[in-house]
């Protein structure tokens, strides 16, 4: 760190080093436990970056101790049956989701998208259990991420109902006597848990206000990391500009309200104004600039930049300037 600082560049930080100390906690917890989770993986695409995240997903399993087994059908097991007929993509996807939600030996349960497309892909999100679903893609995790809505007593998530009788925000993270953590989706929550580690979150400030001050910018607002991590920063107290291929819009958090009846029953959450700023605007106003544009041409312009500011790349491809460093290096910014 001390050579990247004396050279004049932004520090360069590898997403790894920070999950070395979830992966510690996670074994420490399972360490606790007398029978070790099972976690079903469900891969039904020919799709390689499909499997290659279903193996991936194993190797990570095996490493902490959980159980993994992946379930393959349809298009996915055409690899190993080359003298039949080959099967389509996502046939039986839907029955071994129906079956892993029934057997009682199943802890946890993950997809393998995308497989038919946005809408049906929806659709099979809702057939896996929410007591099953580890991605947080159920509508009733959605529900709790944009009402703000951190900790959830277990039966309302097989209520048919929204909750109304939502527990109370503690002081910390830690889930009040009865209720559990709500699901959140992984990867907007790993870029939060970023943040945090590299102190953009203020610890000492209350636990869900504690990015208030910081002005951030997430360019996509896809339903898979862009909207909802927008939404997870403006319910930490952040003012987010959510850049999208034909709009900006600005997220900030909603006070309790304490004059209307209507609303006193919700927690302080997020709302979504249109904005007239531009993006050159926006990235100049802001202290972290967040892409996940799935566009290996697309690149965020560095002169727009502000000086010092945290810049991190969620995408597969590269979306900044290969000079970004010199620009996030000014006074002390950093490059994920």
């Amino acid at each position: 760190m001390a050579s990247a600082a004396a050279h004049g560049k932004g520090l360069l930080l590898k997403a790894d080093n920070i999950a070395n100390a979830f992966r510690d906690e996670i074994q420490r917890s399972l360490a606790t436990r007398q029978k070790a989770p099972t976690l079903v993986g469900i891969l039904s695409t020919s799709q390689s970056p499909s499997r290659y995240y279903a193996e991936f997903t194993k190797k990570q399993c095996e490493a902490l101790g959980v159980n993994f087994v992946l379930k393959e059908t349809g298009a996915a097991l055409n690899k190993d049956n080359a003298e039949r007929e080959e099967l389509a993509e996502g046939e039986g996807v839907e029955e071994a989701i129906i079956d892993a939600n029934d057997d009682d030996s199943v802890d946890g349960i993950m997809v393998y998208y995308p497989i038919f497309g946005v809408q049906q892909d929806q659709y099979l999100q809702q057939v896996v259990s929410p007591l099953k679903d580890v991605e947080g893609l159920h509508f009733k995790f959605h529900y709790n991420l944009y009402h703000n809505i951190r900790f959830v007593q277990p039966k309302a998530l097989i209520s048919s109902v929204a909750p109304t009788d939502i527990p109370p925000q503690p002081a910390d993270d830690s889930p009040p006597e009865g209720t559990v953590k709500s699901i959140l989706p992984c990867t907007p929550l790993a870029i939060v848990k970023c943040l945090e580690h590299i102190g953009v979150y203020n610890k000492i400030l209350p636990y869900g206000d504690r990015a208030y001050g910081r002005t951030v910018t997430v360019i996509n607002r896809s339903e898979v990391v862009g909207r909802p991590l927008a939404a997870l920063l403006a319910n930490d107290g952040a003012r987010v500009f959510s850049v999208d291929v034909d709009s900006i819009q600005e997220y900030t958090k909603r006070p309790k309200s304490t004059d209307s009846p209507s609303f006193a029953k919700y927690h302080p959450r997020h709302i979504v104004h249109p904005s007239t700023l531009s993006l050159q605007e926006c990235l100049g106003l802001s202290d972290v600039v967040i892409s996940a544009v799935p566009n290996a041409d697309y690149k965020v312009k560095t002169e727009w930049l502000k000086d010092g500011c945290v810049a991190m790349n969620v995408a597969a491809e590269k979306n900044f300037e290969k000079d970004v460093r010199e620009k996030v290096s000014k006074p002390a910014g950093l490059f994920i």
